[in-house]
Order: structure tokens, then sequence, then C-alpha cells
């Protein structure tokens, strides 16, 4: 990809009326664009880290036994109403009537739809387990949107739903979830915390939140700076209180971003929607459902959020937009681009995705854009340096520069993006 061919509008300053860095960063590296509060387009930058991300999410999702679907956002009120959540969630539901008068809303999530399909395709426990999964567009009404595309109206989410025969046999599903999960996280550059939480609006009688440690949280926990434990914090907590797994280190209060939420709904739906089994005896019984949350937009936020530095994003290998990026300083110089087109085709060849910064611009300015949006790998071709025979590698995580010969630059990418 040749930076003067790509839509790809950065800023020097910052947008006014943003308070969080990634809200800004997003912004200013061009990977998102605000139509109007609480509603983003996805920038091509931005398109291509939320692909990556997603990718993740169907590696791991598809290792643990999940399928996935796509459901339709345009859902039947009358749904909700069958489950009594048309009033739970009333406040955030966007709901209007059609050209025929049917009631309906956009989905602000989707375990009453699912329910419905399974019902209509399971009848027997020999068709059980089964586990289904989407990464789709919800809505919800939100009064008050913050930081970006960390609270929207409009979001990105990865949901999953189990549908089992018995509690074992969600037990079994919800462990796999709960593992994939923290992979997700990991592959994502992401220290999580995870704590057994309140059910809320969705039911069931086990949950537990995987959290992020982050300023533009809006949940209160305690975490253990030693172990890394962590619990929810209650309104009133006492000082020094002591971390019950590790029993060393003293409970520290922090803000966190709540990422994922997983659930062991029971038959909280089945039994409201009627999706019911015939088990070996050829008794009807509810179905056991479980349901797993990610928030696929908003975790774009939380990786910028915790890999920043004062010149912009220092994107983790998994997830960023390019692996590569290539920077000649004077673009009129025919050897210079020579070499550049030489490891451009090099590395593509090689399966990694390249952005060239061919534009006319000045050493400062390309500099600051490449800081800017964080590619890893950074290969900068100067004038003095080839005549040397020396081109720079930069590694952007941890800002460390080498001057490599210019035949061995290729060679030298592959261990540094090897590396991680």
């Amino acid at each position: 990809m040749f930076w003067s061919k790509y839509f790809l509008p950065t800023m020097k300053e910052t947008p006014v009326g943003t308070e969080a860095i990634s809200h800004q960063l997003l912004l200013r590296a061009g990977l998102v664009n605000m139509l109007t509060s609480g509603v983003y387009s996805y920038l091509p930058l931005g398109f291509r880290v939320l692909g990556r991300i997603e990718n993740i999410i169907r590696e791991e999702m598809n290792a643990a036994d999940a399928h996935e679907l796509f459901l339709p956002c345009l859902q039947p009120l009358e749904l909700w109403k069958k489950t009594g959540r048309d009033a739970v969630m009333d406040d955030i539901m966007i709901r209007f009537k059609d050209n025929r008068g049917r009631e309906v809303c956009l989905g602000p999530t989707h375990e009453e739809v699912i329910t419905q399909l399974v019902k209509e395709y399971v009848q027997s426990y020999r068709q059980l387990p089964v586990t289904l999964y989407q990464i789709q567009t919800k809505f919800r009404d939100e009064l008050r949107t913050r930081f970006g595309i960390v609270r929207a109206c409009e979001f990105i989410m990865k949901d999953a739903y189990s549908f089992d025969r018995d509690v074992e046999g969600l037990k079994k599903n919800y462990d796999l979830m709960y593992e994939a999960y923290k992979r997700i996280f990991k592959r994502c550059g992401l220290e999580i915390v995870i704590i057994a939480a309140d059910s809320g609006a969705m039911g069931g009688d086990v949950s537990h939140e995987f959290l992020l440690p982050a300023e533009i949280g809006e949940d209160a926990i305690l975490q253990c700076p030693k172990c890394k434990y962590g619990e929810s914090c209650p309104e009133e907590i006492s000082d020094n209180k002591k971390c019950p797994e590790c029993k060393e280190g003293i409970l520290e209060k922090k803000i966190a971003i709540e990422l994922g939420h997983v659930f062991q709904l029971g038959t909280k739906y089945s039994q409201s929607l009627e999706a019911l089994y015939l088990d070996e005896q050829g008794k009807q019984k509810p179905i056991i459902m479980g349901c797993y949350g990610i928030g696929v937009s908003r975790l774009i936020a939380a990786i910028i959020e915790t890999h920043n530095d004062e010149g912009g994003i220092k994107w983790p290998k998994e997830v960023a937009p390019f692996d590569v990026e290539i920077l000649p300083l004077q673009v009129n110089d025919q050897e210079t681009m020579e070499l550049t087109n030489q490891y451009y085709k090099s590395l593509q060849s090689l399966d990694y995705d390249v952005i060239v910064d061919d534009r006319d611009e000045t050493a400062g300015r390309k500099f600051n854009d490449a800081d800017l949006i964080g590619i890893p790998t950074r290969i900068v071709l100067g004038k003095r340096g080839l005549k040397k025979g020396k081109v720079e590698l930069k590694n952007r995580a941890t800002g460390e520069t080498s001057l490599v010969g210019k035949n061995e630059v290729v060679k030298e990418v592959e261990v540094l993006l090897k590396k991680g």
C-alpha cells in the first residue's frame, strides 16, 4: 500500500472536545470519523485494525467449537415482550413502527433472536450441545456517550450463545469461552482483570467480567499489585485490605473498562420463548443457555489507551493495521526508491502487510505521522545512510533503532516481527 494512493487523513492538532487519549489518537491517526455524537465511521486504517481484531476472535471462537452466523439488526418487539426485557432495556432501546404498523427495534443485543432461531431447529438432545456466535453492530440509545467509540450509540460486538441439555454441559462450554477470552485479550496485548460479577439485565446465576484498568473506564475494581488478583469494588472499602489470593499484596482501587462479559443464563430465555428439547426419555425440557460478549470496537480504544506515547500509537503486532512502514526520505532519488520498491515486494511476498510513505513531504512530517499511526516496524531510507550502505530500522514499541546493511534489511525485519 502506498500512502499517496491511500485514504489516511492524519491531524496535527488535538481535536476540540476530546478527553481520552484513545479518542484523540483515533481521530488524529485517521482511524475513525465522528458523524454525530456516539456514531462513528471507520476509515480504512481503522477498518484494518477492526479486521485484525475480528480475525483473532474468529480463530479463538472456532477453536472452541463455536460456529459463526449473522443475525438481523431489525427485531420484532414481540420477542422482547415475551422475555420482559422490553421494559428492562426501555431506556436504551431504539424502537419504532414499520410501514406495516409492526413494532420493531434495532437490536441492542440478540438473546431473544438467537433463542427463537435455535427453537426452530433443535428439538432433540441429540442436536445438543451447540455454540453459535456473530460479530455484528448493536444499537443503544445512550443518553451520555463518552470517550468516542467506548460508549457509543452504534457499536460492534461479538456475541456467542451456547445451548446445552444440562448444567454440566453449560459449565463445560462456559469454561471453554472463559479460556478463549483470556487468549483473545492476551493476543490483543491487554492485561485483563477477571472478576465475578452481577448478571444484571442479562439474567442467570453466574457471570464474569473481563476488565482493563484504564482511565476511560466506568467501573471501580480492587486489584492486587503483586499477583494481579481483582474483585469488584464496594462503595465503602476499608484501607489496607489484604489480597485473598496471594495473602501479601494490599488491594488498590482502580478505574477499569469492561471489555467482555460471560454469563451462565440457565433457562431464562428458553422458558420464556419455549425453546424446548426432548431428552432421552422423551420428556420436554428447556434448553440450558450461556452467553458471551466482547465489545469489539471498544477493544480498539482500550488497546490505544494502553499502548501509546507522546508521539502517538504503539500497536501490538497482532492488531496493527500494517506490519511494516517503509519511509523513504527522498522520494525523488532513484536509488532510494528502487530499494524501497525492492523491500516492499520482498516483504509482501513473505505475507507481511506493508505501507510505503511515498509522499513528497518533509522528513519531520513523515516521522511525526509514522509515530502517530504506530506501525510496529519502520524502515527508514536516507541518502546519507545509503552512501554508507546502511538503512535504519526502528521498533515502534521500544523506540530502539539500529543501522543494518541495505542487503540485510528484509532478513532483519523478519527477526524483529517474529520477536513481536
